[in-house]
This record gives C-alpha cells, structure tokens and sequence, in this order.
C-alpha cells in the first residue's frame, strides 16, 4: 500500500472540511499548510486591491513564510495538495510549499475548492515549483463533494 499524505491550505474552513474527508477515505497522513501570519477577513476580501491576499497574489515571487516545518517528503509516495483556488490558480502560501519541500519523483495531486473558478495551469506552475515532483492535472470540488466521491477520484489518478 502507498504512503500517501493530504496537505492543504484552507483559508475560511472548506478546504480543510474537504482534505479532512479525502484523508479518510484513503487512510492518508494529513498536514496542514499554515502561514506564519494567519489570513483574517480583511485580508481575504479579494476586492479591496490593497488585502493581504490581493498583494500577494499580484506578485508572483511573493512567499509567505509557513508556521509549521514541512513533512519529510521521502515518507509519502504520493502527495495531495489541497487549496482554494485563488485568482485562478493556487494561493502563494501552495508556492511556498512547493519550494520548501525535498520532492524525489512524489506523485504530486493538486485538488481545490472553488465558487466556480477551475484550476487553470496550477498543475504546471506547481511543477515548476517542484521540478523533482511529478505533478498531476488536479481537479476541483465542490464543498460538499461526498467522502465516497473523493476516494474513487483518488483511486484513479494515483
């Protein structure tokens, strides 16, 4: 059986609702992808061009520094990498993780949750992020996607 670990990032509590259930549902590890400095309201309110959210997702060097130290990445075959999709790719904390990760060959699964904005090229930008990784497409869901639902999407693309 893999190793397998859900990581993700969750702003407001939906994602991590959705990492929780895929975690169950295939017996993964799960690590929370937490920034040093946690993201209020304000600085979540993608339409004042001056939120904390807004500056960082206009600069793509942006790397907000993590508050908890990565897993050791060589324990996990496969890697779940959750997130809320953010001007329509992954949040800047995700590029953080990405580079601050020592990826060798890990199956790398981007999944999202989102109002209705897809997932774009996240996969591609990740795997620049991670060039030892191998980066897969990922898929976006719903909040309240079913347990049952999630473990037959992981079945497939692991």
């Amino acid at each position: 059986m893999k190793k397998i670990l859900v990581a993700y990032f969750s702003a407001s509590g939906v994602t991590a609702k959705l990492a929780q259930r895929l975690g169950k549902s295939i017996q993964a590890d799960i690590y929370e992808i937490c920034p040093q400095t946690r993201y209020t309201t304000a600085d979540l309110n993608w339409t004042d061009r001056s939120s904390r959210s807004s500056v960082e997702m206009r600069n793509p060097d942006c790397r907000p520094p993590l508050a908890n130290p990565v897993p050791q990445m060589s324990a996990y075959e496969v890697v779940f990498v959750g997130f809320p999709v953010w001007w329509y790719r992954e949040p800047s904390i995700i590029d953080t993780f990405m580079e601050s990760c020592a990826w060798n060959g890990q199956t790398v699964i981007p999944f999202a949750t989102s109002g209705g904005s897809g997932l774009g090229e996240t996969h591609l930008h990740m795997q620049k992020l991670a060039p030892k990784a191998n980066v897969k497409e990922g898929k976006r869901f719903s909040a309240n996607v079913a347990e049952k639902e999630l473990a037959e999407w992981a079945k497939e693309v692991m």
